[in-house]
């Protein structure tokens, strides 16, 4: 494939990812966080930082093959393979952007169905059960963005790199900067290098959602209310969505990148 291509490519990718950052880089605190913030129990973050860690254990443990039941692993292999060979046979930078275009596509479905469960789960007050929902749908979605680049999700330096996404997406400030920079390096050098444990992980994403989300699962527990703190489902699930399908592209890249020599 002609590097002209692929230098192109990357480039466009830089600019998405600088969008993305400067997105998330500096948001001031809503009306509504300012009044939240005394309202807030004392002990709900630690709450739901335990409640996000549990969901993820559960879900790594018991229940990544019931959501791999729920689509096909054939065809998204089949789909990458084909275009794939596709773009190794047309080097073209439309090729290259359709892996991207799937990855989106897929994305989108994820938000839409969060979004329509958390406010289901809002209008009754309930936000414990939408927390296991919400993440796995989270997985779910990245699953099958890693899949259509052709990564397997189920090793453990998948997983992990999986959780650093889920984490980076819905940070800000010099937090984001940082741990976006970390992905790149491990992206750069290759997951095993990675030299922290699946356990770690959780417990960093399971911190970073509880920060990112403790006031929307705060008013989600108020019935009827709930409404508004269930809508942050599909705001989270979009964020996360669209930096997943950055890095995976970003790995995507590098890897063409490194073929082409």
């Amino acid at each position: 494939m002609a590097k002209t291509v692929l230098e192109k490519e990357i480039a466009r990718y830089k600019r998405a990812e600088a969008r993305f950052v400067r997105r998330n880089q500096n948001k001031e605190p809503t009306k509504l966080d300012k009044f939240l913030e005394e309202k807030i129990p004392d002990k709900l973050e630690s709450t739901l930082n335990a409640a996000f860690a549990k969901a993820f254990h559960l879900i790594f443990s018991k229940g990544s093959w019931l959501i791999e039941k729920t689509f096909s692993t054939d065809r998204l292999v089949l789909e990458f393979e084909l275009d794939n060979a596709q773009l190794e046979d047309t080097g073209r930078g439309r090729d290259m952007r359709k892996f991207k275009k799937r990855a989106a596509v897929t994305g989108t479905a994820h938000t839409m169905i969060s979004g329509l469960t958390g406010i289901t789960l809002g209008i009754m007050g309930a936000w414990m059960p939408d927390i296991v929902i919400f993440l796995s749908l989270v997985i779910r979605n990245i699953y099958q963005i890693a899949m259509r680049y052709g990564y397997d999700y189920t090793s453990d330096d998948e997983k992990k790199f999986m959780l650093r996404v889920i984490a980076t997406a819905v940070l800000e400030g010099d937090e984001l900067l940082k741990a976006n920079k970390e992905l790149n390096k491990l992206i750069r050098f290759g997951l095993f290098t990675d030299e922290s444990t699946v356990d770690m992980r959780i417990n960093d994403a399971a911190y970073a959602l509880s920060r990112a989300l403790l006031y929307m699962k705060f008013l989600q527990n108020i019935p009827v209310v709930g409404v508004i703190g269930g809508a942050s489902d599909f705001i989270y699930m979009e964020k996360i969505s669209d930096y997943a399908v950055l890095k995976y592209q970003r790995r995507f890249l590098m890897d063409q990148l490194r073929n082409s020599y």
